[in-house]
């Protein structure tokens, strides 16, 4: 298992990352605190409200119970999982995580008022032009763009 600590924006508190990345590693909660327990028996325990937990990332073959994964939602903590070979797979995000929301409203308001569609055309025209400069580079027919 790897524990990552650095300091956070007071000096006062640590924002953790804790990294499974081990096999049979358990992620658990016990009054309070995060509690990572391996084969061998070893516990180690990462009290909630003396640090901050920023991210967690589980690789495959290691056990994290229910009531950690809603804590970590509860408290706005990332949760990543890969697989064996390090390759991400998932990422778990809070209900409450709304970064993406204002996104999606400013594409759907581009669409709604034209604006979306003229950036669409201006990118399929310019990537047409680009495509009729390699054509005429090589002596090939060039596709006419007042046709279409």
């Amino acid at each position: 298992m790897l524990l990552k600590e650095k300091e956070g924006k007071d000096m006062r508190t640590k924002v953790l990352k804790l990294v499974l990345d081990g096999c049979g590693l358990y992620l658990g909660m016990e009054k309070g605190c995060f509690v990572v327990r391996d084969r061998q028996g070893n516990v180690w325990k990462y009290p909630l409200f003396e640090s901050e937990v920023g991210e967690v990332i589980l690789k495959s073959g290691n056990f994290v119970s229910t009531s950690a994964l809603a804590c970590l939602g509860f408290w706005g903590v990332n949760v990543v999982i890969l697989t064996r070979n390090g390759n991400p797979v998932a990422v778990l995000k809070p209900l409450d995580d709304d970064s993406h929301v204002k996104t999606r409203i400013a594409q759907y308001e581009a669409l709604k008022n034209g604006k979306g569609l003229e950036i669409a055309k201006t990118i399929v025209k310019a990537r047409i032009e680009s495509q009729n400069i390699v054509l005429k580079k090589y002596g090939l027919e060039l596709h006419d763009l007042d046709k279409s």
